[in-house]
């Protein structure tokens, strides 16, 4: 059975080390790179998931981190959500961690009031986009280059809510 837990500075390691296995795992599903991030100091992981704008979550599965997931609400407009930094454990997926971890950023938005969320996924990540569709999440239509990786685009994708 799969839990989620919000992150805070009690489970904040934990988290740091899910976030890097993601980056090793799926480094072109995320904006950042493991280099980055490896080297940030805790006070920077403490500042930036459990105490900044966004809200993060950390799936577990028995006594095993087996995903991630951020969400926030848009600085410049209070109706729209992005859910970013998704990840689930190559052991976990289709096991419906990564819906869970979806429907709770839905959930978390909802309170807060927003009315659709917003995701990127890379165009090398068909199985990324095929999971937001089945979820009913829709393209935009708005693209743009990959930071780490010319070759490579980031669609954009929406949940209305």
């Amino acid at each position: 059975m799969v839990q989620l837990h919000r992150v805070t500075e009690r489970n904040i390691q934990l988290f740091k080390e899910t976030r890097l296995r993601a980056l090793q795992d799926s480094p072109s599903a995320f904006g950042s790179t493991y280099a980055r991030e490896v080297a940030m100091s805790d006070e920077t992981w403490r500042q930036r998931w459990a105490g900044g704008y966004v809200t993060a979550y950390l799936a577990h599965s028995a006594d095993t981190a087996c995903g991630i997931v951020g969400v926030y609400i848009d600085r410049d407009d209070n109706e729209r959500a992005g859910l970013i930094s998704m990840w689930v454990a190559p052991a976990a997926r289709r096991k419906n961690v990564g819906r869970i971890l979806v429907e709770t950023t839905c959930d978390w938005a909802r309170e807060k009031n927003a009315r659709a969320i917003y995701l990127m996924v890379t165009s090398n990540n068909e199985a990324a986009s095929a999971f937001y569709k089945r979820l009913g999440f829709k393209e935009t239509g708005h693209s743009e280059p990959y930071p780490n990786d010319p070759t490579l685009i980031e669609y954009e994708m929406v949940l209305a809510l």
